[in-house]
């Protein structure tokens, strides 16, 4: 064991399995244990921490982070840091580190389970028995043997569920913007679009993130285009499933049965009653994670990472170490934003899936830092494309797991500008690319997309349409958005030529609804309408 340098004790403010403490007397570290602790006590206890571990239950504000001068590392008993303020936590040094992987193996046996459990209905014939009664007609149910089950995000969770439901014998598909096709053959999964898994599947299991653009990802419309009598099944994110349309479909037969354990509102509110309450449904309580197991392997691995923190050794699961190392390099910092956005930008004009990024730099300070930019734009991709939590820290092994390629660049010409970043996505058949460059230390301007150069602020919503340059296309975008309410903060158009095909980019202040941008996209001129969220 090395030498331990004692500046203050470890903090432990959530219940975490036993082996947490275990691992922290071994290594010579006093523990703290105040779980249910107020924000005043928080406060003073963060005074004297050296170190701070939690799961969800503790929310780590800025306040306590500044109010905590001795604090070197805090470790989440679990993959999500919602609960943390990462920034905070960088500004001041502090190394937040995760257990991402320790709850891959519970959610993914949970799924499975739920599958067999909806599909046989296996509840409903236990509680039948436990009433005294033998009523076996009523609980007919199916072989998943030769039945086809769509994998909506083929990340680690939906990877194990393929390789735990592949000996049922049943076909796989999955639908993921950015695994390649390498590792789905080795996983025995054909990739589709969406459309074909959802026309093809028997049982939709869901394994993604909620984002703007999985939110209410199954509902009416794409209940409509499955099979009679499919099955869906989320153990992802609540809001994913509307649960209304679910209930519907349910009622009218289109859905033989689901399985969920994570709900729009948690405690579910009281119009879910009828949804959790249909024969038909099965319900648990957000439980997918939480096996002994699990919970031991979360607070084994974030435990360990601590020690090796505290003891100045390397770590594997830091959430935000890459993010340290440049935020005491001032020059660097607007770079790195500047790439984030511009791979989420990217992601969100991409259609389809993703086989290779290209992140192409111009210019002294970013051709220096051009390995740190790359890992940036990767993480503004995968914020956009991929389930669970993503940061410069795991977004390089992310596109190394799902066989990503990845191209870094130095330009010979910045296009006129001083210092330019390009990032590119491309599939077999498609590519978008997108450029930016900075004016100033906190102006950041995109430049290009595709073949259309321009020069607009990304701002938090921009709306992004093809048009033939002719007058009266703007005016009716204008319209529509006015009608909405909507107000217009900036705009820039592109065009290959007078009268020809063009590309203008609105920043708005406001969302926009998706009747909105439907309407706007039935406006005459006008093609491709869609909202980009920076």
């Amino acid at each position: 064991m090395g030498e331990t340098v004692m500046a203050g004790y470890v903090l432990i403010t959530d219940n975490l399995d036993p082996v947490c403490i275990k691992i922290l007397e071994e290594n010579g570290y006093t523990t703290e244990v105040r779980v249910g602790a107020s924000h005043s006590e928080l406060l003073e206890l963060a005074r004297g921490a050296q170190a701070w571990i939690v799961r969800s239950g503790t929310r780590i504000t800025e306040e306590l982070v500044e109010g905590a001068p001795k604090l070197q590392v805090i470790g989440r008993a679990g993959v999500g840091v919602d609960n943390i303020d990462v920034e905070a936590a960088t500004r001041r040094g502090v190394l937040v580190i995760n257990a991402p992987d320790g709850n891959t193996i519970s959610t993914a046996e949970h799924t499975c389970a739920m599958i067999m459990a909806a599909v046989r209905r296996i509840p409903q014939a236990s509680a039948s028995v436990k009433e005294g009664l033998w009523d076996r007609k009523s609980f007919k149910g199916a072989e998943v043997y030769e039945k086809t089950i769509g994998i909506i995000g083929v990340g680690k969770i939906g990877q194990a569920v393929a390789q735990r439901m592949r000996p049922f014998g049943v076909r796989l598909l999955g639908y993921d913007p950015v695994l390649s096709g390498e590792v789905a053959d080795r996983l025995g999964i054909s990739l589709v679009s969406m459309d074909e898994l959802f026309a093809e599947s028997d049982i939709i299991t869901v394994h993604t993130p909620l984002t703007d653009s999985t939110r209410g990802l199954i509902n009416t419309d794409t209940i409509k285009r499955c099979r009679d009598g499919i099955y869906i099944v989320n153990c992802a994110r609540g809001g994913i499933v509307d649960e209304k349309d679910l209930y519907e479909a349910l009622e009218s037969g289109k859905v033989a049965g689901a399985a969920l354990d994570v709900y729009s509102s948690e405690p579910p509110e009281s119009e879910l009653r009828g949804l959790l309450e249909h024969p038909r449904v099965v319900a648990t309580p957000h439980i997918a994670a939480s096996t002994g197991e699990a919970q031991t392997k979360v607070a084994r691995q974030v435990t360990e990472q601590v020690v090796q923190s505290l003891k100045g050794q390397p770590v594997s699961a830091a959430v935000n170490a890459l993010a340290i190392r440049m935020a005491g390099r001032r020059e660097v910092r607007p770079y790195v934003r500047l790439s984030e956005i511009l791979g989420r930008i990217a992601a969100q004009l991409f259609e389809g899936h993703v086989d290779r990024v290209s992140i192409r730099v111009f210019g002294s300070t970013p051709a220096a830092h051009l390995d740190v930019l790359s890992v940036a734009a990767l993480k503004g991709m995968f914020s956009v494309l991929v389930t669970g939590p993503v940061n410069l820290v795991n977004a390089p092994v992310l596109a190394d797991e799902t066989g990503l390629g990845v191209e870094e660049l130095t330009l010979s010409s910045g296009e006129g500008y001083t210092n330019l970043i390009e990032v590119q996505l491309d599939s077999g058949s498609s590519a978008r690319r997108v450029a930016g460059t900075l004016f100033g230390e906190d102006d950041i301007r995109l430049v290009r997309i595709d073949d259309f150069a321009l020069e607009v602020r990304p701002l938090g919503y921009m709306l992004i349409y093809e048009n033939i340059d002719r007058p009266g296309v703007l005016a009716g975008v204008g319209g529509v958005l006015a009608n909405a309410g909507i107000n217009i903060a900036a705009m820039a158009l592109g065009r290959r030529g007078k009268g020809e095909q063009a590309l203008t980019v609105i920043d708005l202040d406001d969302d926009i609804p998706q009747d909105v941008l439907e309407h706007v996209n039935r406006v005459d001129g006008v093609q491709n309408a869609r909202l980009i969220r920076v």
